[in-house]
C-alpha cells in the first residue's frame, strides 16, 4: 500500500475553494490500492487534517490536534508511528502548489507528484509568460494585451490601453485564480481602479483585448500511452463574465458535452493536446478558450483544476464514462 498525500490549502485567496478540490479528491481515490492522508498546507504550516487507510473509515483529526509534517523527508508522526508519504497529490489552487514551489519541493526530496513539472507549473501559472509561449504558434489565437509590473507608471497607460486593445478590455493579475482581481473595464475612467484592484492580488498584471463568443473548456491528461482530451464544456454565465460569484455562487449554466459542432468540438479537443504537448505538460490540465467569429482564442492553462463534485473536470469525467476512481487511478499511476 503506497501512502499518497493530498495537499490542500494554499496562501492564496483561493485556499477555501482548494480545501474543498481536496477534500472531494482524497474521498475518490482507490482505498484498496493506497492509504490517503489529507495535509492542510497554509502560510508555511503543514498538519495532517485527515487519513484514511485500507478497509478504514477516514479519520478528521481536530484542528488543535493536528500533528505537523516533517518537511525534511515530508513524513507525519501519527500515534507515535512515522509515517512517509510515497506520493503527492497537489490540490493547492494559487501559491505555493500552482506557481512551482511545492513540486520544486518534491521533486528535491524525489517524491512523485501530480501535475506539471516546478518549470512548467511557474511558466503556466503566469498568464502573461504562458501567453508569450503560445503567440507564435498557428494552431490557437491568443489577444492582445498589455503587462504592466508593481510600482511602473501607469500614466498615459489607460489611453495607450484603449487604443491597442479597444473598449471593453479585461484587466487581471498574471497569477490569479477564480477570477480574484479581475475587472472588465468598459470606460477608460475605470482603468485604474481596475489596476488597483488587480494589483491587490498580484505584483504583476495585464490588460488584455475581451474577446466576444462562447466560452469553452478542455482538459487533457495522460494515459500511460497517449495524451487524451475530455470532453468539452460550455460555459454560459448570467453575470458579465465568468467571475466568483458565476464559478461558485450558481450565476452560471454548464453544458456537458458542449452543444456544439463536431468541427469545433474535434478542434478544440486537437488544440488542447498540442498545447499540453507543446507546454511540456505532465498529469491532467485544463485549458480555457473563446471561440469568436474569427477562429478559436486561448485564454488559460489551468495545471490544478477545480475538483469538488461540480467542478468542471468532474463533469468531463462522468461524461466520459469513467468514474472519479479510475480517473485518479489512470492520473497517479501515469505521473
Amino acid at each position: 500500500m503506497k501512502n499518497i498525500a493530498v495537499i490542500y490549502g494554499s496562501d492564496s485567496s483561493e485556499w477555501e475553494v482548494s480545501v474543498r478540490s481536496g477534500e472531494f479528491t482524497a474521498s475518490q481515490i482507490d482505498g484498496g490500492k493506497y492509504n490517503v492522508y489529507e495535509i492542510f498546507a497554509r502560510f508555511g504550516r503543514w498538519s495532517l487534517a485527515a487519513y484514511r487507510t485500507a478497509g478504514a473509515e477516514r479519520v478528521a483529526i481536530a484542528e488543535e490536534l493536528r500533528p505537523q509534517i516533517d518537511k525534511s523527508d515530508f513524513s507525519v508522526l501519527l500515534e507515535g508511528e512515522k509515517v512517509k508519504f510515497d506520493y503527492a497529490y497537489i490540490m493547492q489552487h494559487g501559491t505555493p502548489g500552482e506557481n512551482g514551489l511545492m513540486q520544486g519541493y518534491l521533486e528535491m526530496l524525489g517524491v512523485p507528484h501530480s501535475g506539471c513539472n516546478a518549470f512548467v507549473s511557474a511558466i503556466t501559472f503566469d498568464k502573461f509568460s504562458c501567453k508569450s509561449y503560445l503567440k507564435d504558434v498557428d494552431f490557437v489565437k491568443c489577444a492582445d494585451d498589455i503587462f504592466l509590473r508593481k510600482g511602473e507608471s501607469i500614466e498615459g497607460l489607460a489611453e495607450k490601453a484603449v487604443e491597442k486593445l479597444g473598449l471593453p478590455m479585461f484587466v487581471k493579475p498574471t497569477d490569479g485564480g477564480s477570477s480574484f482581481g479581475v475587472t472588465k473595464v468598459k470606460t477608460a475612467d475605470d482603468f485604474g481602479k481596475a489596476v488597483d484592484y488587480a494589483f491587490s492580488e498580484g505584483n504583476m498584471l495585464i490588460a488584455e483585448a475581451a474577446i466576444v463568443g462562447r466560452e469553452l473548456t478542455c482538459a487533457v491528461y495522460f494515459n500511460g500511452k497517449e495524451n487524451v482530451a475530455l470532453p468539452v464544456i460550455e460555459i454560459i454565465t448570467e453575470n458579465e463574465f465568468f467571475d466568483y460569484e458565476a464559478k461558485y455562487q450558481g450565476h452560471s449554466r454548464e453544458v456537458c458535452p458542449a452543444q456544439i459542432p463536431d468541427a469545433l468540438r474535434d478542434e478544440i479537443q486537437e488544440v488542447s493536446k498540442k498545447i499540453y504537448a507543446h507546454l511540456g505538460c505532465s498529469g491532467l490540465v485544463r485549458v480555457d478558450y473563446i471561440s469568436s467569429e474569427d477562429g478559436l482564442y486561448f485564454l488559460e492553462v489551468n495545471t490544478i483544476p477545480g475538483m469538488t463534485s461540480a467542478s468542471l473536470v468532474p463533469q468531463m469525467v462522468r461524461a466520459s464514462g469513467m468514474s472519479m476512481t479510475d480517473f485518479l487511478n489512470t492520473v497517479i499511476e501515469n505521473s
